[in-house]
C-alpha cells in the first residue's frame, strides 16, 4: 500500500523530443509515480517497467511511422525486460516457440499405469533418436578388457561390447578400422615370421634381407564377414586361415587407441559363438539391429 509523506519521491515523465505525442494526456510536469522511499527495488522496477508499457503504447496510437521512443531512466533505475537505454522497446528476440512433442506426453502419462511399458517405449524412443543425441563424452578412461573364449583362427566371431549404443560416426570409424586390419593382413603385412627390423638391434643402422623376407612362409587373411550391431553390442566373423598372433596385437592396439579417444569399448571378446544379451533372431533397424559392409 502506498503512502503520501513529506519525505516521497515524485517520478516525472523525462522531457523528450516526442513529449507533443503525449499531449494533453501527460504533460512533463505530472506525478507520474508516487510511492515511499523504503518501498522495496523490486516495487521500483515493476512501476518503472508499467511507466515505460504506458509510454509506448501512447506513443504508437499517435504515430504511424513506427518510431521508437527514446526513453531517459533516472540515476539507479534497472532496465526493465524488453526495454533499454537507447530504444524503449526492443522486443524478445531470444524467445523461441518450441514445437510441443505428443509423443514423450504420452509416454510420461503412461507411467503410473503402466510403468514397464512405459520404459520400453522410452528406450525405444532413444535408440530411434540415439544419432541426434549429443554425447559430451566420447572415449573412455577406462581400459578395455580383453578376453579369449576358445578362440578358431578359421572359423570365430570378434564380439564388441560399448558403454553406449554407437553412433553413426562411432560406427564408421570402427568400419574403416577393421577394413584396413583386414586388407593389411590380406596383403600378409602382419607376418611375425619376417620382422627383421623390430628385432635388430637399435645401435646399428638398420638394414633389411629381400632375399630372407621373400622365402618366409606368407599368412594371408582369408575371409571377414559384416559388422552387425544390436544396441551397444557388436560382432563380426573371421577367418584369419593361420595361427598369427601379431594380427591380433594390431587390431587390439588400434581398438584400445579407439577406446581411449572416441567411442568408449568396455569389452573386447575373440571367440564363442553366443553372447550375453545378442538376440540371433534380432533383424530389425527400428529394434536396434543393423549390418555395415566390411
Amino acid at each position: 500500500m502506498f503512502m503520501l509523506q513529506h519525505s516521497a519521491y515524485f517520478f516525472q515523465l523525462p522531457r523528450t523530443s516526442h513529449s507533443k505525442v503525449f499531449s494533453p494526456q501527460f504533460s512533463h510536469c505530472d506525478s507520474f509515480l508516487i510511492f515511499h522511499p523504503k518501498q522495496s527495488s523490486c516495487m521500483r522496477t515493476l512501476m518503472n517497467c508499467q511507466r515505460e508499457k504506458t509510454l509506448l503504447t501512447t506513443f504508437e496510437e499517435n504515430n504511424d511511422d513506427g518510431d521508437y521512443i527514446d526513453v531517459e531512466m533516472e540515476e539507479g533505475e534497472e532496465e526493465a525486460e524488453g526495454f533499454s537505454r537507447s530504444r524503449g522497446f526492443r522486443g524478445r528476440e531470444d524467445e523461441k516457440n518450441y514445437d510441443k512433442d505428443p509423443e514423450l506426453a504420452e509416454i510420461l502419462g503412461s507411467c503410473l499405469d503402466d510403468p514397464v511399458k512405459a520404459q520400453s517405449r522410452m528406450e525405444e524412443r532413444l535408440r530411434k533418436k540415439r544419432n541426434k543425441i549429443v554425447h559430451t563424452k566420447t572415449g573412455s578412461a577406462t581400459p578395455m578388457n580383453v578376453t579369449f573364449n576358445k578362440f578358431d583362427f578359421t572359423n570365430s566371431y570378434i564380439w564388441f561390447e560399448f558403454y553406449n549404443a554407437p553412433l553413426e560416426k562411432d560406427i564408421s570409424l570402427i568400419c574403416d578400422t577393421i577394413r584396413s586390419w583386414h586388407i593389411v593382413g590380406r596383403l600378409g603385412g602382419c607376418n611375425s615370421l619376417n620382422m627383421q627390423l623390430s628385432q635388430s638391434p637399435l645401435d646399428k643402422r638398420p638394414s633389411y634381407d629381400a632375399v630372407q623376407g621373400a622365402n618366409v612362409n606368407p599368412t594371408t587373411f582369408y575371409n571377414i564377414g559384416d559388422l552387425e550391431i544390436q544396441d551397444n553390442l557388436a560382432r563380426i566373423w573371421v577367418d584369419i586361415g593361420t595361427s598369427e598372433h601379431l594380427l591380433l596385437d594390431v587390431l587390439i592396439n588400434a581398438l584400445t587407441q579407439i577406446s581411449s579417444d572416441y567411442v568408449g569399448i568396455k569389452q573386447l571378446v575373440f571367440g564363442e559363438s553366443e553372447f550375453e544379451n545378442w538376440r540371433e533372431n534380432l533383424t530389425s533397424e527400428d529394434a536396434g539391429y543393423s549390418v555395415h559392409t566390411i
